[in-house]
């Protein structure tokens, strides 16, 4: 495939480490590209930037090859690494905390996202970043999981309007975020959305029980996680907020769970899901860019959707993954509106939007003062161009 874009050989090396199974002649392929670069602080900003340098940094260890970098280029990986765990430390302890107060209430907690993974596959080392928690619990139990840690000195993030505590359930897949001592946990209650949701309680009831620090946890089916992460990445995607971190949890699920993923029940589960073209080409870049080897059955669909734009996307994250506008604003935005099931939902949703909190107003236009809050509203009747466009 030709691509209109060059892979730097910063790029190429972060890529390189971006896995956690490496054989000797890959190896010796980073050695290789080491040896072509130039531009250590692109590398390690760029490994930053897209939250990988705890892992960039351990199989540069794991592997013997920090020898080969700057000193200031290992220091700098080393602080990352030191920092991550001491992050990924401190979200463990809260996490226990956590669920203590759920498994006493006898409500059943789902890890999701970085600490299912740094549990599991990534092996609780600190290497996949993260910067809070994500659970999962069912419809009917969080609310009342959330008002259990409220009660227990949890503090929610404020909602955009008053407005919207009347549909608080409906207004995206997870509630306000729940603060403690620097520590975020969001309690999730669907993760696939629209028709979907059957994929969320698959997952909810085929999860696995694991230990936290004595406390009762449980874990994803590899397959429908892997499939929730390629939608959840798609997401990050569409707000611009993406990172290579989330490509390197789908490389490593499928290094620890090829089989179990890439099987013909894939089909049925991605057609439930409603992500057959996103997969595909998540599966095209694994290919291309990690070397994945894929099944022929999977190959004639990723034939299907992959193309030249696709990769020229992914190059193009790679050496800008945040802060570049999106091409069309109104997507998330109808995406997050669509997903609202009832019509008086989408109405109510559509009005705090429209005509936000006082306090969330001064924090979004950084202003103190009533009035000129008040000049900011005309503006927020401007979004709903977003609706009708």
């Amino acid at each position: 495939m030709t691509s209109n874009h060059k892979i730097t050989p910063e790029e190429d090396l972060i890529l390189r480490l971006c896995r956690l199974e490496l054989s000797s002649e890959q190896v010796q392929d980073i050695k290789s590209v080491i040896s072509s670069v130039t531009g250590w602080k692109y590398f390690t900003g760029r490994a930053n930037a897209h939250g990988t340098g705890a892992l960039v940094y351990h199989n540069l260890v794991k592997h013997d090859l920090l020898r080969y970098l700057p000193a200031q280029a290992s220091d700098y990986l080393k602080n990352i690494m030191m920092l991550n765990l001491a992050r990924n430390t401190s979200h463990i302890s809260h996490m226990k905390e956590v669920l203590a107060i759920l498994n006493s209430s006898g409500i059943k907690t789902i890890l999701l996202k970085g600490l299912a993974l740094e549990l599991t596959i990534y092996g609780n080392r600190g290497i996949r970043q993260m910067t809070d928690v994500d659970i999962l619990i069912t419809g009917n139990d969080c609310i009342r999981a959330r008002k259990q840690l409220m009660a227990k000195g949890f503090k929610s993030l404020p909602l955009k309007s008053p407005v919207h505590n009347l549909i608080i359930r409906y207004t995206g897949k997870h509630l306000p975020s729940l603060l403690k001592d620097d520590f975020s946990v969001e309690i999730h209650h669907s993760l696939f959305g629209g028709k979907g949701e059957e994929l969320t309680d698959m997952l909810y009831n085929g999860s696995s029980e694991i230990n936290l620090l004595g406390e009762k946890a449980y874990i994803p089916d590899s397959q429908l996680f892997f499939l929730y992460l390629v939608k959840h990445l798609a997401y990050h995607e569409m707000n611009n907020e993406s990172q290579l971190r989330l490509y390197t949890d789908l490389v490593v699920i499928l290094e620890r769970y090829r089989d179990n993923v890439l099987n013909h029940e894939l089909i049925v589960l991605w057609q439930k899901a409603g992500i057959e073209r996103v997969l595909c080409e998540k599966l095209g870049l694994l290919r291309e860019f990690w070397g994945i080897s894929l099944p022929a059955w999977v190959d004639s669909y990723i034939y299907k959707w992959y193309t030249t734009e696709v990769s020229d996307k992914f190059l193009f994250f790679l050496g800008s993954p945040k802060g570049n506008k999106t091409v069309a604003q109104d997507i998330p935005y109808k995406y997050v509106v669509g997903e609202i099931p009832g019509m008086h939902r989408k109405i109510l949703y559509v009005l705090g939007y429209l005509f936000p909190s006082v306090q969330f107003m001064k924090k979004r236009y950084n202003c103190n003062s009533l009035w000129k809050v008040l000049l900011h509203y005309p503006h927020r009747m401007g979004k709903l161009w977003y609706l009708i466009k």
